[in-house]
């Protein structure tokens, strides 16, 4: 009788305690949508950060103060919804979760266009191949 009567105060105080907030909403709170927007615009700068970091040195381009203007936010609004999203996991892995579905979105779609690129590409060079392939059957066929 004991161990249940501990074993229901144990699971009382953990779901308690899960429940219970680590911090208190920003008043700035950026939504979550928005933080999905900014979080995989970061994702992609870092990404063009460390493949061309000579490009953004030339310019003399601070790719995290972009998204920031970009987003009209600036760093200290950023790092606390992201405090208080990650004090919240439930939200800040259906936050990465989206981001990562829509980055995902973006690599098809330029993918696809990318195919389709290269095809309009190939089409025009078969054009141009045809086109001299007749113009030169045209001269072969004038000469005596």
């Amino acid at each position: 009788m004991r161990t249940r009567r501990y074993l229901l105060i144990m699971v009382v105080l953990a779901l308690y305690s899960c429940g219970e907030k680590l911090m208190e909403k920003p008043e700035n709170l950026i939504p979550k949508e928005k933080m999905v927007e900014i979080l995989a615009d970061m994702a992609i700068v870092n990404s063009a950060k460390g493949t061309n970091i000579g490009f953004f040195r030339d310019y003399d381009i601070d790719p995290t103060e972009f998204v920031f203007k970009k987003h009209g936010i600036d760093s200290v609004l950023f790092v606390a919804s992201d405090r208080y999203y990650a004090s919240v996991p439930v939200e800040y892995e259906a936050i990465y979760t989206e981001v990562e579905s829509k980055l995902e979105r973006q690599k098809k779609e330029l993918e696809e266009a990318k195919k389709l690129g290269d095809s309009l590409q190939r089409m025009e060079l078969e054009s141009k191949q045809k086109l001299k392939d007749s113009t030169l059957q045209k001269v072969k066929d004038s000469l005596p």
